[in-house]
């Protein structure tokens, strides 16, 4: 019953920030994903007989994926797969499988927050046994092997029911189909005050979640509704759809925009939420304020103590490069350590495992913390309705509670999306040949004080990742940041981060884009961006 298939190898399967991502017209390509899963499983040692998670966001080809990783797992030699009912588990949700149960690795069929359908985005990705997304040895590895296969395993059987809870024998692996969501729910009642939060909700605190019709509906349904006692509707869009319902799973201010709105309304509720296609980003959107994820890591961080799971109080914070330094403060007051990464979470693990962090963040709407080795958007909104459960106060008063002790980063993300790869990387290139002459240049009033690319020395493993991002930092410590994104699937994606710190309370109130304007115009200035892509404007800006 197991059968050697002869292939041929693809030349574009090199993982991503999180991954392999392309449409899915490639991977339905003769062998494309079998030749993938394969290079991951040639790339490990020591599985036989051990268990492998698999589960994804639901999105378009996720089940006939999910067949084929269950068939490949036995003829490899694994002994056990868990899998998701219907092929469900948040991206956070597997990382604690994984974690709980011991499992060697697992593997992830996402592409996060891209759309989804027949010709959208796919993506599998390999974490390993910690629940982290593998590090970049294992898929410099991975990626060397897809070049190189000639051949893959497979179990010649019919498919798996993933639609009712039980155990299946594939050969000599049992394939058990769990509920996607109990795990999860049991964990996050352990990290929060339940009761705290229940009491909130039936005082009459209004919470409205947005699941974008993808994968966090089932968790948020069971978790807020059910056990938290929010009225039913409170969670939104909460089935997750193939396609995502024909719209653009990421929680930002563009493609989630009727919550904004709701949330700006006279009589808005009092808590507004989202999450992402693969439930591992959030948005966060008090009464009457968008809470950036740059603030919302150190609110969180700050806070943190006043929920059970973090009462003891927090080993350090680590965020990615380009967040803003908000959480720098918060560790500084706290007398903890700070860790600055590169952008994916991947970076965070070593941190976590070694104990030198609790809480983890990026400007990218994620955060989370050492419950799992993923970010988590279900988690944050938890944690902000847990402290808001404490402290009493609207997430607005919170906001400026904390801008008054720590000061306000204003901050912004620009977005050029699918730009032309070889115009982008002409940009990079340009950029990095003017770091040397950019120190003590002036701009208008802005004075470069240095520029770089960003080079990370892992404090636990001793290893180095360089060319990060390319930062201008100036004089008064506002800064600017550009890096190509490795989340998309079709041309570069530029990112540009901006950010002006604030003291002064009394400008504590002013618009994110005015009070950044002059570092906006630089930032096109130093990187010729109109000029080198062709656009007058951003995508998205959040």
């Amino acid at each position: 019953m197991i059968k050697t298939v002869s292939t041929n190898p693809y030349g574009d399967q090199k993982p991503g920030t999180s991954g392999l991502r392309k449409k899915v017209p490639v991977f339905q390509q003769k062998n494309y994903a079998e030749n993938f899963i394969q290079s991951i499983f040639d790339s490990l040692e020591g599985f036989e007989g051990q268990t492998l998670v698999i589960g994804g966001d639901g999105r378009y080809y996720n089940r006939e994926v999910i067949q084929k990783a269950i068939k490949m797992a036995s003829a490899n030699g694994f002994g056990r797969v868990l899998v998701g009912r219907g092929g469900i588990l948040s991206t956070p949700a597997a990382s604690n499988i994984i974690r709980k149960y011991k499992a060697f690795g697992g593997i992830v069929l996402s592409a996060s927050h891209n759309p989804g359908g027949p010709t959208e985005d796919f993506g599998i990705k390999y974490n390993v046994s910690n629940g982290g997304p593998a590090p970049e040895k294992v898929t410099d590895a991975i990626f060397a092997r897809t070049k190189t296969i000639d051949s893959y395993k497979i179990a010649d059987v019919g498919d798996v029911n993933l639609d009712v809870e039980g155990s299946h024998q594939i050969e000599n692996m049992t394939v058990t189909v769990i509920d996607p969501v109990a795990d999860y729910a049991e964990l996050m009642e352990s990290l929060f005050d339940f009761a705290a939060i229940r009491k909130l909700i039936a005082g009459g605190f209004r919470v409205v979640f947005d699941a974008m019709s993808a994968v966090t509906g089932p968790y948020a349904k069971e978790i807020i509704e059910r056990r938290l006692g929010a009225p039913k509707g409170s969670v939104m869009n909460f089935i997750p759809l193939p396609d995502f319902g024909g719209h653009h799973p990421d929680p930002n201010l563009v493609h989630a925009r009727a919550l904004y709105e709701t949330m700006m309304a006279p009589d808005a509720p009092d808590f507004g939420a989202a999450s992402d296609g693969d439930g591992d980003r959030n948005l966060i959107i008090g009464k009457g304020i968008f809470v950036t994820p740059s603030d919302s890591l150190a609110m969180l961080a700050a806070n943190a103590h006043l929920a059970p799971g973090y009462a003891k109080g927090l080993a350090g914070i680590a965020r990615s490069m380009p967040t803003s330094g908000a959480a720098d403060r918060v560790a500084e007051k706290l007398g903890i350590g700070i860790y600055e990464t590169p952008t994916g979470w991947k970076f965070f693990g070593n941190l976590l495992d070694e104990g030198l962090a609790t809480i983890c963040g990026e400007e990218s709407a994620g955060t989370g913390s050492n419950h799992v080795r993923e970010k988590d958007g279900l988690w944050a909104v938890l944690l902000w309705l847990n402290i808001l459960a404490v402290r009493k106060e609207s997430a607005l008063d919170i906001a400026r509670k904390h801008w008054a002790t720590y000061g306000r980063n204003y901050y912004s993300r620009h977005d050029y999306e699918e730009v032309d790869t070889d115009a982008a990387n002409g940009l990079i290139s340009a950029l990095r040949d003017k770091l040397a002459a950019l120190p003590r240049k002036s701009f208008g009033a802005l004075t470069v004080e240095t520029a770089d690319d960003f080079s990370y020395n892992d404090p636990v493993d001793k290893s180095v990742s360089k060319n990060q991002g390319i930062r201008v930092l100036f004089k008064g410590g506002s800064r600017v940041v550009y890096r190509l994104s490795g989340t998309g699937t079709s041309g570069a994606t530029l990112r540009v981060y901006i950010e002006r710190f604030e003291a002064d309370p009394a400008r504590h109130d002013l618009d994110t884009q005015a009070a950044l304007a002059d570092l906006i115009a630089v930032a096109d200035e130093i990187a010729e961006i109109k000029t080198r892509t062709g656009r007058d404007q951003p995508s998205v800006i959040t």
